[in-house]
Parts: C-alpha cells; sequence; structure tokens
C-alpha cells in the first residue's frame, strides 16, 4: 500500500520516495513486525489452546504440555497488517499470501481439536494448498528456472510445473512441521532460512548487474518478496524472544506449516528448486528423514511385515521381525529426538548444533550451486 502511496506523493515532496525504496521497506518491515510481535504475543496468548503432548516425542512431551500452543496464528495474524502496508503485492501474489494463510488456518484447527487430524487428512489439505500456492507463483511468473549445467533459464511447461511445484511445496510443509519439537529449533532454523532468501532475493535474482554476472536470470518481482520474507522473518524472530528454552508458548501446527509453504514458495519465487537444499539442509535431514520413515513404515506393513515398535511385541515377536524394520526403529526421527532420546543431548545442544551445522552449509552449499552451474 505504502508503496504505491509513495508513488503519487513523490509529486508533491520529494522525501516520499523513500516509501518506493525496497531496501527501505525490508528494513521497516522487518523491525515494525519483529517489535509488534515482540510486544502483542505475550498479551494474547492466553486466548490459545493448551499442549496436550506428545506421545512419541523423546520426552513423552512432557516438558511442552500444558504451554500455549499455536502460537503461528497469533504471529501470523499480526505480522498481516505489516505485509499489506509495506509489500507491493499483484494478483498472483496476494493468492500465494491467501495459499499461506489457508495453510496457518488448517494447522490452527489441527492445533485447536482435542482430537488430532489423521495424517491422510492433513497430507490431503496440504496438496490442495500447495497446488493453489504453486498455481498463483506460476501465473506470476514462476516458470522460468536457472537450473545446474544448464547457462540459460528453462522455461518449465505448466503441466510438469504444477506437480513438480506443488511436491516441493508439500515436502517443505512437513518437513518444517516435524522439525517443531524442540524449544526454538524449527523458528531459528527456519529464520536462518529466510534472512537467507531474503538476500538472496534481494541482492541477487531482483539486482540485475549481480544477477547476470553469476549467469541467474533476473525476477523483477524479487525484492518485493524480499520485503515479504525479511517481514515475517521480524515477526518470527519477535516470536523466538519467548519460545527459547525453557519456552513460555508453542508455535504449534499453525505456524510451523505456514513457515514451511513460506521457505518452499520463496525457493519456487527465485526460480532454483534446488535452493531448498542450500538454505535449509538441516530441516529437511531433521525432518524429511522422518517422513521418509513413516512412507517406508506405511510401505512395509502394506506388504505384511509386521512394523510394529519393539517394545510393543513379545520375544517371539521380536525374533521373527524383518531386521530392515528393527534398524528402522533404531533410530528416532524426526532426527532431534533421536538425540536427545540416543544421544542423551539436552535442548540447547540439540539447537546450538543444528543452527551452528546449517550456518555453515548454507553459504557452502551456495557457493557450490553457483559454481556447479
Amino acid at each position: 500500500m505504502l508503496y504505491y502511496l509513495g508513488e503519487k506523493l513523490i509529486a508533491f515532496w520529494g522525501p516520499f520516495r523513500l516509501l518506493t525504496s525496497h531496501l527501505m521497506l525490508l528494513a521497516s518491515a522487518t523491525m515494525l513486525s519483529g517489535v509488534a510481535v515482540w510486544i502483542l504475543l505475550p498479551r494474547l496468548w492466553h486466548l490459545l489452546p493448551r499442549d496436550g503432548g506428545k506421545a512419541d516425542a523423546a520426552d513423552r512431551g512432557a516438558a511442552s504440555k500444558g504451554k500455549p500452543t499455536g502460537a503461528g496464528v497469533l504471529v501470523t495474524m499480526i505480522v498481516l497488517p505489516v505485509i499489506l502496508l509495506l509489500v507491493p503485492l499483484d494478483m498472483w501474489q496476494f493468492g500465494v499470501l491467501v495459499t499461506l494463510y489457508l495453510s496457518m488456518f488448517f494447522g490452527y484447527l489441527d492445533d485447536l481439536s482435542t482430537k488430532p487430524w489423521g495424517r491422510w487428512q492433513k497430507g490431503l489439505l496440504d496438496v490442495v494448498v500447495s497446488v493453489a500456492a504453486a498455481a498463483c507463483i506460476y501465473r506470476s511468473g514462476g516458470g522460468e528456472l536457472w537450473l545446474p549445467f544448464v547457462k540459460h533459464g528453462v522455461i518449465v511447461p505448466v503441466y510438469l510445473y504444477l506437480p513438480l511445484a506443488a511436491a516441493l511445496l508439500w515436502f517443505t510443509t512437513n518437513a518444517t512441521n516435524c522439525s517443531d519439537g524442540v524449544d526454538g529449533l524449527a523458528g531459528s532454523l527456519t529464520l536462518l532460512s529466510l534472512f537467507a532468501m531474503a538476500a538472496l532475493l534481494y541482492g541477487v535474482v531482483g539486482y540485475k548487474p549481480v544477477a547476470d554476472y553469476l549467469l541467474i536470470p533476473t525476477t523483477p518481482n524479487a525484492a518485493r518478496w524480499a520485503i515479504m520474507v525479511s517481514c515475517v522473518a521480524g515477526g518470527l524472530a519477535g516470536y523466538l524472544w519467548y519460545n527459547a528454552n525453557p519456552s513460555s508458548v508453542l508455535m504449534g501446527d499453525a505456524g510451523s506449516r505456514f513457515l514451511g509453504l513460506l521457505v518452499g514458495i520463496t525457493v519456487l519465487f527465485a526460480g532454483n528448486p534446488f535452493l531448498i537444499v542450500v538454505i535449509a539442509p538441516v530441516v529437511l535431514v531433521n525432518g524429511g528423514t522422518g517422513l521418509l520413515k513413516l512412507l517406508l513404515l506405511i510401505l512395509l506393513r502394506k506388504l505384511g511385515f509386521d512394523v510394529r515398535r519393539p517394545e510393543l511385541l513379545t520375544p517371539e515377536e521380536a525374533c521373527r521381525q524383518h531386521v530392515f524394520v528393527k534398524s528402522l526403529h533404531r533410530y528416532r526421527f524426526p532426527l532431534h529426538d533421536h538425540c536427545r532420546g540416543n544421544l542423551q543431548w539436552s535442548n540447547s545442544q540439540v539447537l546450538i548444533r543444528f543452527v551452528l551445522i546449517q550456518s555453515f552449509l548454507t553459504p557452502l552449499l551456495f557457493v557450490i550451486l553457483i559454481k556447479v552451474r
């Protein structure tokens, strides 16, 4: 809103041109959303449902039980006016924003439910949201990709783009959701991803001299998405102030699904799906391996194998269980549960070590991605 208003007001007073500066809007959005969440969140979280604990967590959910959960709905709703005020959006970008809030809303309904939704129900809703987001991104100019080993941009037809983009969005949504289990972990890792993507969108993909030097197609609207990403990152930082171990409030599915979908969306707007490995390697390994284990166990059960946990079996049944199933149960997933339950890492150790690993991997992988190109 302010961007378009600034264009009209420049004729009356020159300094109004600051309202059309993407860098000014980016900095303002980050600060304003961060301060707003920091001030308002503790005054509103009494309205949230209480966490019931997770039976499959390393500590059986004892640390989180009874805390306000679903704070993602408050954070995203506090950030929304800042987005509408400071981010210049076209029709299709606004459509993408709608899909983000649909994902948040579905996650919040799950947080609110006394009986958690089934994985198939949540998975189907994620598919619908992912397809809708992919369609809006494509119509907003997201059909051109820059890929490894290819010098020029590649135009992907819509019939290939939609299913592949939707699959990426579905995966990032659920991988981030699976990583939410240690105070500050999913939020801190995603904050690193969002700041990395904001810098990439503003300083590389949206800046023609740098993009041309790196043989990357310039995306005219990239700087606008950098403002959006920075705005959400600021709000996430305000939330992490209260989610630091020991946390006072929990993000819930409402926040983790929103953030996971946003990370996937920014990667698609940047024009290279392989960037997801660069900006979120720890999230993909931590949450993605959990999804892989779940899919393998479902497939093995369909094939007739006994996939129950070893503690639920009699000694005779344990001896008959397939060695591959036993090996799957030997490791906890998401990986942070294995580190806590099997390696005896504290929550703080998990957080710091995972953040350090991603902080080192992201710049290294980005350089490799660019040089391979």
